[in-house]
């Protein structure tokens, strides 16, 4: 049983991959991966259980990767205890490559010259933030867990005589807000964070039910600007590759067209 896409069930989940053994979607912006105190459409989780009981398969689902809740892009879904515990041994072994789109705030990188394509690492461990009013934010700090995150520049634009940039970024750890927290560390937060672009009271706002309008429009975007796009790693014997594209809202932020074809660049 394979399916490309999600016919069965598309208000529930739209499925990039599935058959017998895994499940592959695509998360929007806004859903978060795990139950809170909402109904069964509430998180991607809770979906997944509806769609595998709406097809008959009585399957205990595990979530093999998670994404903050703005977040949108793929999340892979072991059907089985035996798959999952092969593709955990994969994400522990570091044998899974992820990319995600980023657009930020600023010309990166082009204060040294450098040409869009160029590779570029940050290497700054992670921990709590003490400091925060924001319990979940973490911070760069020297005792913290080693993270390294991997980005290219794939092309700088305005808008409303502001520069962005639109980056293609590879983690090579798996640390909580890790992306987010790197990029802002450099000096170049995701339009649309409200936790690391800048003022954490948008995010208190946020969660409390009392953003303004005048702060929604500040954040320029409905969620933060990060797309898990792409996913590859050995499965039955052959390399498999999963893509997604971003949503609608993000891509129209640079104009689609410009958009796609910077994303299609392969260096």
């Amino acid at each position: 049983m394979e399916k490309s896409h999600g016919r069965d069930a598309p208000e529930l989940l739209k499925v990039i991959f599935e058959d017998h053994h895994l499940l592959v979607i695509h998360k929007p912006a806004g859903l978060v991966c795990h139950p809170t105190k909402g109904d069964a459409w509430s998180s991607l989780i809770s979906r997944v259980r509806l769609y595998l009981g709406r097809a008959g398969q009585p399957i205990q689902p595990h979530l093999l990767n998670r994404l903050d809740r703005e977040t949108s892009g793929l999340v892979v879904v072991a059907k089985t205890a035996q798959a999952a515990l092969v593709l955990r041994r994969l994400w522990q072994r570091g044998r899974v490559r992820k990319e995600y789109l980023a657009i930020v705030h600023g010309a990166v990188d082009t204060h040294d010259g450098a040409r869009a394509g160029r590779t570029y690492r940050i290497d700054a461990p992670l921990g709590a933030d003490p400091n925060s009013p924001v319990a979940i934010k973490d911070r760069v700090c020297a005792d913290g867990a080693r993270a390294v995150t991997e980005y290219c520049r794939l092309t700088v634009f305005e808008r409303d005589r502001r520069v962005y940039s639109l980056l293609r970024v590879t983690p090579q750890s798996g640390r909580k807000h890790q992306i987010r927290i790197h990029l802002a560390h450099i000096g170049h937060p995701l339009v649309g964070d409200k936790i690391y672009g800048g003022d954490e009271r948008l995010y208190l706002a946020f969660v409390e039910g009392r953003l303004t309008d005048t702060q929604r429009a500040s954040l320029l975007l409905p969620f933060h600007a990060l797309h898990a796009g792409r996913l590859e790693f050995e499965w039955e014997g052959a390399l498999r590759a999963f893509e997604s594209s971003p949503e609608a809202w993000l891509m129209d932020f640079m104009g689609r067209h410009r958009f796609e074809a910077a994303a299609r660049q392969v260096y």
